[in-house]
């Protein structure tokens, strides 16, 4: 899933609510964007509302567009497998249903990484469980709402973010500071 400029690539990541995915990613070198959106439903131009009865088949997700040269699609992944608890089927955490299953959604070449960091990641034993996170192929992706990009920059103090998105970002800090973007 290349994007315009041939140096960049992108991938569809869902791992729970996009709030977390897009705020975990947004943080870090060699990110461009980090979109939430909708994929891997039946329905066209999905809603909040309708993505969140979980009848759409939807996940929520996040378009992270990046630059290769920056940060690799294998570091991409290991940020995304760690961040979030990929051994969760259909839920993160108290957000359960579909449309918070763990997938990757990417063309075959992406898809081979993907098991491969993966089966990585289970090897590493990070996660007591096993790793129930669908790769599939390449979707339609549906851009979310305006008032959904950026929630957590915006909205910080929100009992959700403050429980929730919070302590994932403050993680991928911890993980990854080596990979943060330093402050303008």
């Amino acid at each position: 899933m290349t994007t315009q400029s041939p140096n960049l690539s992108s991938i569809l990541l869902g791992g729970g609510c996009f709030w977390c995915v897009e705020a975990v990613f947004t943080g870090l070198r060699g990110i461009i964007s980090a979109e939430p959106g909708y994929a891997g439903g039946s329905v066209d131009h999905p809603s909040y509302e309708e993505v969140c009865t979980g009848r759409t088949g939807h996940a929520e997700v996040v378009k992270v567009v990046f630059d290769p040269a920056e940060i690799g699609l294998e570091d991409v992944l290991r940020v995304f497998f760690t961040t979030h608890d990929p051994t969760q089927l259909n839920r993160q955490g108290n957000d359960v249903g579909t449309q918070y299953r763990s997938v990757i959604f990417a063309d075959a070449t992406q898809q081979e990484t993907a098991r491969k960091v993966r089966d990585e990641i289970a090897a590493e034993g990070i996660w007591a469980d096993p790793i129930v996170t669908r790769i599939e192929g390449p979707v339609h992706f549906w851009p979310a709402e305006e008032k959904h990009h950026d929630y957590f920059a915006r909205n910080p103090q929100t009992a959700y973010c403050a429980a929730v998105v919070a302590p994932k970002v403050a993680k991928a800090r911890k993980l990854y500071r080596d990979r943060l973007k330093q402050p303008d």
